[in-house]
Protein backbone atom coordinates (compact mmCIF):
# COMPACT_ATOMS: atom_id res chain seq x y z
CA UNK A 1 0.00 0.00 0.00
CA UNK A 2 2.64 2.33 1.03
CA UNK A 3 4.22 1.29 -2.63
CA UNK A 4 1.30 2.32 -4.26
CA UNK A 5 1.18 5.72 -2.10
CA UNK A 6 4.98 6.44 -2.96
CA UNK A 7 4.17 5.85 -6.43
CA UNK A 8 1.53 8.33 -7.22
CA UNK A 9 3.09 10.72 -5.24
CA UNK A 10 6.35 10.48 -7.76
CA UNK A 11 4.04 10.00 -10.60
CA UNK A 12 2.62 14.13 -9.64
CA UNK A 13 5.89 15.29 -9.10
CA UNK A 14 7.08 14.39 -12.45
CA UNK A 15 3.82 15.64 -14.23
CA UNK A 16 4.50 19.06 -12.35
CA UNK A 17 7.99 19.15 -13.64
CA UNK A 18 7.23 18.50 -16.95
CA UNK A 19 4.35 21.08 -16.96
CA UNK A 20 6.83 23.70 -15.81
CA UNK A 21 9.11 23.43 -18.29
CA UNK A 22 6.55 24.45 -20.73
CA UNK A 23 7.70 27.11 -23.01
CA UNK A 24 4.58 29.99 -23.01
CA UNK A 25 3.10 30.67 -25.87
CA UNK A 26 3.33 34.01 -27.35
CA UNK A 27 0.39 35.97 -27.26
CA UNK A 28 -0.51 37.03 -31.44
CA UNK A 29 -0.25 40.65 -32.47
CA UNK A 30 -3.85 42.12 -31.86
CA UNK A 31 -5.75 43.33 -35.21
CA UNK A 32 -5.43 46.82 -35.81
CA UNK A 33 -8.59 48.72 -36.39
CA UNK A 34 -8.46 49.04 -39.84
CA UNK A 35 -9.18 45.36 -39.61
CA UNK A 36 -5.73 43.27 -40.64
CA UNK A 37 -2.21 43.71 -40.09
CA UNK A 38 -0.03 45.42 -43.03
CA UNK A 39 3.00 43.77 -41.86
CA UNK A 40 2.00 40.10 -42.75
CA UNK A 41 1.31 41.11 -46.40
CA UNK A 42 3.86 42.71 -49.38
CA UNK A 43 2.47 46.34 -49.99
CA UNK A 44 2.36 48.01 -53.20
CA UNK A 45 0.55 51.38 -53.72
CA UNK A 46 -0.85 53.07 -57.21
CA UNK A 47 -3.54 55.61 -57.79
CA UNK A 48 -6.80 55.87 -59.77
CA UNK A 49 -6.46 56.35 -63.87
CA UNK A 50 -8.20 59.17 -65.19
CA UNK A 51 -11.59 57.71 -66.56
CA UNK A 52 -11.05 54.64 -64.79
CA UNK A 53 -13.94 52.91 -63.46
CA UNK A 54 -14.62 50.42 -60.35
CA UNK A 55 -14.79 47.36 -61.82
CA UNK A 56 -11.95 47.87 -64.32
CA UNK A 57 -9.63 49.44 -61.19
CA UNK A 58 -10.09 46.14 -59.01
CA UNK A 59 -9.16 43.79 -62.62
CA UNK A 60 -5.99 46.01 -62.82
CA UNK A 61 -4.85 45.33 -59.56
CA UNK A 62 -5.34 41.69 -59.31
CA UNK A 63 -8.91 40.13 -59.47
CA UNK A 64 -10.29 38.37 -61.92
CA UNK A 65 -13.47 39.68 -63.80
CA UNK A 66 -15.91 37.53 -61.92
CA UNK A 67 -14.52 38.72 -58.70
CA UNK A 68 -14.20 42.41 -59.72
CA UNK A 69 -18.62 42.49 -60.80
CA UNK A 70 -18.80 40.63 -57.10
CA UNK A 71 -17.42 43.09 -55.33
CA UNK A 72 -19.28 45.89 -57.36
CA UNK A 73 -22.53 44.34 -56.81
CA UNK A 74 -21.40 44.47 -53.11
CA UNK A 75 -20.83 48.39 -52.97
CA UNK A 76 -24.55 49.25 -51.56
CA UNK A 77 -23.61 52.62 -49.64
CA UNK A 78 -20.73 52.13 -48.24
CA UNK A 79 -18.49 53.09 -51.05
CA UNK A 80 -19.98 55.35 -54.17
CA UNK A 81 -17.85 54.29 -57.38
CA UNK A 82 -18.96 57.50 -59.14
CA UNK A 83 -16.95 59.63 -56.46
CA UNK A 84 -13.85 58.23 -57.55
CA UNK A 85 -11.46 60.57 -57.91
CA UNK A 86 -8.18 60.66 -60.89
CA UNK A 87 -5.08 60.53 -58.89
CA UNK A 88 -6.98 58.82 -55.72
CA UNK A 89 -4.34 56.36 -53.71
CA UNK A 90 -5.07 52.72 -53.69
CA UNK A 91 -2.90 50.56 -51.44
CA UNK A 92 -2.75 46.79 -52.20
CA UNK A 93 -1.45 44.06 -50.04
CA UNK A 94 -0.51 40.46 -51.38
CA UNK A 95 0.42 37.09 -50.11
CA UNK A 96 2.76 34.93 -51.38
CA UNK A 97 5.63 35.93 -53.31
CA UNK A 98 7.17 38.00 -55.76
CA UNK A 99 6.55 35.19 -58.04
CA UNK A 100 3.15 33.84 -57.06
CA UNK A 101 0.85 36.21 -55.07
CA UNK A 102 -2.75 36.73 -54.29
CA UNK A 103 -4.07 39.83 -53.62
CA UNK A 104 -5.51 40.24 -49.71
CA UNK A 105 -6.26 43.59 -49.31
CA UNK A 106 -7.40 47.17 -51.36
CA UNK A 107 -7.82 49.97 -49.50
CA UNK A 108 -9.09 53.18 -51.59
CA UNK A 109 -8.09 56.71 -50.06
CA UNK A 110 -11.56 58.83 -49.95
CA UNK A 111 -9.41 61.26 -47.92
CA UNK A 112 -6.78 61.53 -45.53
CA UNK A 113 -8.44 60.28 -43.11
CA UNK A 114 -11.51 58.25 -44.69
CA UNK A 115 -10.82 55.16 -46.42
CA UNK A 116 -12.52 51.97 -48.04
CA UNK A 117 -10.91 48.64 -46.87
CA UNK A 118 -11.83 45.69 -49.90
CA UNK A 119 -11.73 42.11 -48.60
CA UNK A 120 -10.16 40.36 -51.89
CA UNK A 121 -10.21 37.02 -51.07
CA UNK A 122 -11.72 34.32 -49.87
CA UNK A 123 -15.40 36.05 -49.30
CA UNK A 124 -15.32 39.35 -50.88
CA UNK A 125 -16.28 42.36 -48.68
CA UNK A 126 -15.89 46.25 -47.85
CA UNK A 127 -16.07 48.26 -44.88
CA UNK A 128 -15.17 52.08 -44.35
CA UNK A 129 -12.23 52.78 -41.73
CA UNK A 130 -11.55 56.20 -40.44
CA UNK A 131 -7.83 56.89 -39.17
CA UNK A 132 -7.92 58.75 -35.64
CA UNK A 133 -6.74 61.97 -35.25
CA UNK A 134 -5.61 64.87 -32.37
CA UNK A 135 -5.54 68.34 -31.84
CA UNK A 136 -1.83 69.56 -31.15
CA UNK A 137 -0.89 73.43 -29.67
CA UNK A 138 2.28 74.11 -31.33
CA UNK A 139 4.92 77.03 -30.63
CA UNK A 140 6.63 78.25 -33.90
CA UNK A 141 9.15 81.13 -33.26
CA UNK A 142 9.83 82.40 -37.01
CA UNK A 143 12.72 85.06 -37.93
CA UNK A 144 12.62 86.50 -41.28
CA UNK A 145 16.04 85.95 -42.62
CA UNK A 146 15.01 85.38 -46.53
CA UNK A 147 11.72 85.05 -46.94
CA UNK A 148 8.25 84.38 -44.75
CA UNK A 149 7.77 81.15 -47.04
CA UNK A 150 11.11 79.68 -46.88
CA UNK A 151 11.76 80.76 -42.51
CA UNK A 152 8.71 78.88 -41.88
CA UNK A 153 9.75 76.27 -43.41
CA UNK A 154 13.16 76.75 -41.72
CA UNK A 155 11.30 76.65 -38.44
CA UNK A 156 9.80 73.34 -38.67
CA UNK A 157 6.28 75.33 -39.05
CA UNK A 158 3.74 73.81 -41.69
CA UNK A 159 3.47 76.58 -44.88
CA UNK A 160 -0.61 77.15 -44.12
CA UNK A 161 0.63 79.40 -41.33
CA UNK A 162 2.00 81.66 -43.73
CA UNK A 163 -1.82 82.67 -45.20
CA UNK A 164 -2.69 82.04 -42.01
CA UNK A 165 -0.84 85.14 -40.59
CA UNK A 166 -1.13 87.22 -44.09
CA UNK A 167 -4.68 87.03 -43.06
CA UNK A 168 -4.74 87.92 -39.49
CA UNK A 169 -1.33 90.83 -39.94
CA UNK A 170 -3.34 92.37 -43.09
CA UNK A 171 -4.09 95.77 -41.70
CA UNK A 172 -1.21 95.94 -39.37
CA UNK A 173 1.97 94.59 -41.40
CA UNK A 174 3.09 95.24 -44.55
CA UNK A 175 4.43 92.21 -46.14
CA UNK A 176 5.96 93.35 -48.91
CA UNK A 177 8.23 95.33 -46.59
CA UNK A 178 9.05 92.67 -44.00
CA UNK A 179 12.66 92.64 -42.70
CA UNK A 180 15.55 90.42 -41.82
CA UNK A 181 15.26 90.13 -38.20
CA UNK A 182 11.35 90.63 -37.99
CA UNK A 183 10.04 87.83 -35.44
CA UNK A 184 6.29 85.96 -35.64
CA UNK A 185 6.29 83.76 -32.31
CA UNK A 186 3.42 82.03 -32.84
CA UNK A 187 1.29 79.62 -31.38
CA UNK A 188 -1.14 77.44 -33.45
CA UNK A 189 -3.52 74.26 -33.53
CA UNK A 190 -2.87 71.46 -35.71
CA UNK A 191 -4.75 68.34 -36.84
CA UNK A 192 -1.92 65.28 -36.68
CA UNK A 193 -2.92 62.31 -37.91
CA UNK A 194 -0.65 59.10 -37.28
CA UNK A 195 2.03 61.53 -36.61
CA UNK A 196 1.18 63.20 -40.15
CA UNK A 197 0.36 67.17 -39.96
CA UNK A 198 -2.75 67.01 -41.57
CA UNK A 199 -3.76 70.78 -41.64
CA UNK A 200 -3.37 73.95 -39.40
CA UNK A 201 -6.64 74.62 -37.40
CA UNK A 202 -5.84 77.96 -37.04
CA UNK A 203 -3.62 80.73 -35.42
CA UNK A 204 -4.22 80.96 -31.43
CA UNK A 205 -1.26 83.61 -30.78
CA UNK A 206 1.06 85.31 -32.63
CA UNK A 207 3.71 88.44 -31.39
CA UNK A 208 5.53 89.91 -33.77
CA UNK A 209 8.13 92.20 -32.98
CA UNK A 210 10.21 94.48 -35.55
CA UNK A 211 13.90 95.17 -33.29
CA UNK A 212 12.56 94.35 -30.18
CA UNK A 213 10.32 97.79 -30.62
CA UNK A 214 7.48 97.58 -32.56
CA UNK A 215 5.07 94.50 -31.23
CA UNK A 216 1.77 93.71 -32.48
CA UNK A 217 -0.07 90.71 -30.92
CA UNK A 218 -2.54 88.35 -31.90
CA UNK A 219 -4.46 86.86 -30.02
CA UNK A 220 -7.68 84.75 -31.09
CA UNK A 221 -11.02 84.96 -29.43
CA UNK A 222 -13.80 82.47 -31.09
CA UNK A 223 -16.98 84.19 -30.16
CA UNK A 224 -20.40 82.92 -31.11
CA UNK A 225 -22.15 85.14 -33.24
CA UNK A 226 -19.17 87.27 -34.01
CA UNK A 227 -17.29 87.01 -36.99
CA UNK A 228 -14.27 88.89 -35.95
CA UNK A 229 -11.45 86.56 -34.32
CA UNK A 230 -8.09 88.50 -33.88
CA UNK A 231 -7.44 90.96 -30.89
CA UNK A 232 -4.56 93.01 -29.74
CA UNK A 233 -4.00 92.62 -26.00
CA UNK A 234 -6.00 95.73 -25.34
CA UNK A 235 -8.81 94.57 -27.16
CA UNK A 236 -8.80 96.33 -30.15
CA UNK A 237 -9.59 94.49 -33.66
CA UNK A 238 -6.90 93.73 -35.95
CA UNK A 239 -9.18 93.95 -38.92
CA UNK A 240 -9.94 97.55 -40.25
CA UNK A 241 -13.54 97.79 -41.40
CA UNK A 242 -12.73 97.79 -45.00
CA UNK A 243 -10.32 96.15 -47.31
CA UNK A 244 -7.56 98.26 -49.04
CA UNK A 245 -8.88 96.97 -52.36
CA UNK A 246 -11.88 94.74 -53.64
CA UNK A 247 -9.54 92.60 -56.23
CA UNK A 248 -6.50 91.60 -56.96
CA UNK A 249 -5.75 94.00 -59.89
CA UNK A 250 -3.33 94.71 -62.26
CA UNK A 251 -2.66 98.23 -61.94
CA UNK A 252 -4.99 101.29 -61.52
CA UNK A 253 -5.62 102.57 -65.04
CA UNK A 254 -8.21 105.75 -64.21
CA UNK A 255 -8.06 107.54 -60.66
CA UNK A 256 -10.23 109.42 -58.88
CA UNK A 257 -10.97 113.31 -61.06
CA UNK A 258 -13.58 115.91 -61.30
CA UNK A 259 -12.57 116.89 -64.68
CA UNK A 260 -11.73 113.49 -66.79
CA UNK A 261 -11.90 113.17 -70.41
CA UNK A 262 -14.04 110.04 -70.88
CA UNK A 263 -12.07 107.61 -73.24
CA UNK A 264 -15.23 106.22 -74.74
CA UNK A 265 -17.68 109.32 -74.99
CA UNK A 266 -14.55 112.05 -75.59
CA UNK A 267 -16.30 114.45 -72.91
CA UNK A 268 -14.31 115.91 -69.81
CA UNK A 269 -16.79 115.08 -66.68
CA UNK A 270 -16.32 113.91 -62.88
CA UNK A 271 -15.45 110.58 -62.62
CA UNK A 272 -15.65 110.04 -58.49
CA UNK A 273 -13.89 106.44 -58.28
CA UNK A 274 -11.04 104.53 -59.39
CA UNK A 275 -10.57 102.12 -62.27
CA UNK A 276 -9.18 98.86 -61.95
CA UNK A 277 -7.72 97.01 -64.87
CA UNK A 278 -8.31 93.02 -64.15
CA UNK A 279 -8.69 90.26 -66.61
CA UNK A 280 -12.04 89.51 -67.24
CA UNK A 281 -14.36 87.13 -64.73
CA UNK A 282 -11.79 88.25 -61.55
CA UNK A 283 -13.77 88.11 -59.23
CA UNK A 284 -15.14 91.16 -56.93
CA UNK A 285 -15.53 91.02 -53.23
CA UNK A 286 -17.33 93.20 -50.61
CA UNK A 287 -14.93 95.96 -49.17
CA UNK A 288 -16.60 95.50 -46.15
CA UNK A 289 -19.51 94.04 -44.03
CA UNK A 290 -22.98 96.02 -45.41
CA UNK A 291 -26.71 95.19 -47.20
CA UNK A 292 -26.93 95.36 -51.14
CA UNK A 293 -29.00 98.36 -51.42
CA UNK A 294 -28.79 97.57 -55.47
CA UNK A 295 -28.03 95.11 -57.95
CA UNK A 296 -28.99 95.21 -61.63
CA UNK A 297 -28.06 97.23 -64.83
CA UNK A 298 -28.20 100.61 -64.88
CA UNK A 299 -29.00 102.85 -68.25
CA UNK A 300 -26.48 105.64 -67.20
CA UNK A 301 -23.31 103.62 -68.77
CA UNK A 302 -22.14 101.90 -65.64
CA UNK A 303 -23.71 98.51 -66.84
CA UNK A 304 -23.96 95.84 -63.65
CA UNK A 305 -23.58 97.43 -60.80
CA UNK A 306 -23.57 96.49 -57.48
CA UNK A 307 -24.41 99.22 -54.30
CA UNK A 308 -23.59 98.37 -50.79
CA UNK A 309 -24.29 100.42 -48.05
CA UNK A 310 -21.71 98.93 -45.11
CA UNK A 311 -23.64 102.00 -42.50
CA UNK A 312 -24.55 105.14 -41.76
CA UNK A 313 -21.83 106.43 -43.18
CA UNK A 314 -20.54 104.49 -45.49
CA UNK A 315 -21.58 103.32 -48.90
CA UNK A 316 -19.42 101.51 -51.72
CA UNK A 317 -20.57 101.21 -55.92
CA UNK A 318 -18.90 98.18 -58.06
CA UNK A 319 -19.55 98.88 -61.87
CA UNK A 320 -19.23 97.43 -65.41
CA UNK A 321 -19.33 93.43 -63.61
CA UNK A 322 -19.86 90.78 -65.84
CA UNK A 323 -22.44 88.93 -63.72
CA UNK A 324 -23.18 88.78 -59.75
CA UNK A 325 -22.59 86.21 -57.91
CA UNK A 326 -24.69 83.61 -55.99
CA UNK A 327 -27.34 85.26 -53.85
CA UNK A 328 -26.25 88.89 -54.58
CA UNK A 329 -29.41 90.73 -54.54
CA UNK A 330 -31.06 93.74 -53.22
CA UNK A 331 -31.83 93.07 -49.14
CA UNK A 332 -28.29 90.49 -48.74
CA UNK A 333 -26.34 90.84 -46.30
CA UNK A 334 -22.51 90.74 -47.36
CA UNK A 335 -19.42 89.87 -45.26
CA UNK A 336 -16.28 91.64 -46.15
CA UNK A 337 -14.10 89.92 -48.58
CA UNK A 338 -17.40 87.77 -49.72
CA UNK A 339 -17.21 87.68 -54.01
CA UNK A 340 -20.07 89.51 -55.27
CA UNK A 341 -19.57 89.85 -58.80
CA UNK A 342 -17.05 89.23 -61.59
CA UNK A 343 -14.83 91.79 -63.61
CA UNK A 344 -16.44 92.62 -66.93
CA UNK A 345 -17.15 95.64 -69.28
CA UNK A 346 -20.72 95.88 -69.50
CA UNK A 347 -22.39 99.75 -70.16
CA UNK A 348 -19.84 102.02 -71.09
CA UNK A 349 -16.57 100.90 -71.41
CA UNK A 350 -13.49 100.53 -73.29
CA UNK A 351 -12.27 97.36 -71.70
CA UNK A 352 -12.29 95.06 -68.99
CA UNK A 353 -12.19 96.91 -65.82
CA UNK A 354 -13.58 97.33 -62.13
CA UNK A 355 -14.80 100.66 -61.87
CA UNK A 356 -14.60 101.15 -58.07
CA UNK A 357 -16.69 104.01 -56.30
CA UNK A 358 -17.19 105.12 -52.42
CA UNK A 359 -19.23 107.28 -50.66
CA UNK A 360 -19.15 109.02 -47.36
CA UNK A 361 -22.25 110.76 -46.09
CA UNK A 362 -23.45 110.75 -49.53
CA UNK A 363 -20.58 112.21 -51.27
CA UNK A 364 -18.35 110.75 -53.63
CA UNK A 365 -14.57 110.42 -51.91
CA UNK A 366 -11.21 108.80 -53.49
CA UNK A 367 -10.85 105.15 -52.54
CA UNK A 368 -7.05 105.31 -52.97
CA UNK A 369 -6.69 107.99 -49.83
CA UNK A 370 -9.81 106.31 -47.40
CA UNK A 371 -8.49 105.54 -44.46
CA UNK A 372 -10.38 102.84 -42.96
CA UNK A 373 -11.87 103.00 -39.77
CA UNK A 374 -10.92 100.47 -37.62
CA UNK A 375 -13.61 97.62 -37.31
CA UNK A 376 -15.37 96.96 -33.91
CA UNK A 377 -13.26 96.14 -30.54
CA UNK A 378 -13.76 93.39 -28.23
CA UNK A 379 -16.94 93.44 -26.11
CA UNK A 380 -16.24 94.50 -22.73
CA UNK A 381 -17.20 91.40 -21.19
CA UNK A 382 -14.83 89.82 -22.87
CA UNK A 383 -11.54 91.24 -21.56
CA UNK A 384 -11.03 89.08 -18.44
CA UNK A 385 -10.88 86.18 -20.92
CA UNK A 386 -8.80 87.82 -23.27
CA UNK A 387 -5.68 88.82 -20.34
CA UNK A 388 -6.09 85.43 -19.41
CA UNK A 389 -5.28 83.77 -22.91
CA UNK A 390 -2.10 86.71 -23.39
CA UNK A 391 -0.55 85.85 -19.96
CA UNK A 392 -0.97 82.30 -20.81
CA UNK A 393 0.61 82.27 -24.34
CA UNK A 394 3.17 84.86 -23.30
CA UNK A 395 4.49 83.07 -20.89
CA UNK A 396 4.25 80.05 -23.15
CA UNK A 397 6.43 81.83 -25.78
CA UNK A 398 8.73 82.86 -22.60
CA UNK A 399 9.04 79.38 -22.01
CA UNK A 400 9.94 78.40 -25.44
CA UNK A 401 6.99 75.08 -25.72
Amino acid sequence: MKAKILLIFVSSLLIASCGGNKSKTQEPEPIPPIGFRASDYIHESTKVKSGETFPALMRRIGLSAEDAATMTSRLDTIFSPRKMKAGALVDMYFSGDSLQRKLEYAVYHNTKTRLTVFKCADSLYLWNYVRPTEKQTVYSDIVIESSLWNDTVNAGAPVDIVGELSDIYAWTVNFFGLQKGDRFQTVYTQTVCEGEVLYVDHVDFCRYTRDTRDEVIAIRMDIQGNSDKYFNQKGDNLRKAFLKAPLNFKRVSSKFSYARKHPVTGKVRPHTGVDYAAPMGTPVVALGDGQVISAGWTTTGGGNVVKIRHNSVYTTGYMHLKGFAKGIKKGAKVKQGQVIGYVGSTGTSTGPHLDFRVWQNGNPIDPLKMKSPAADPLPKQYKPQLDSLCAMYLQMIENGN
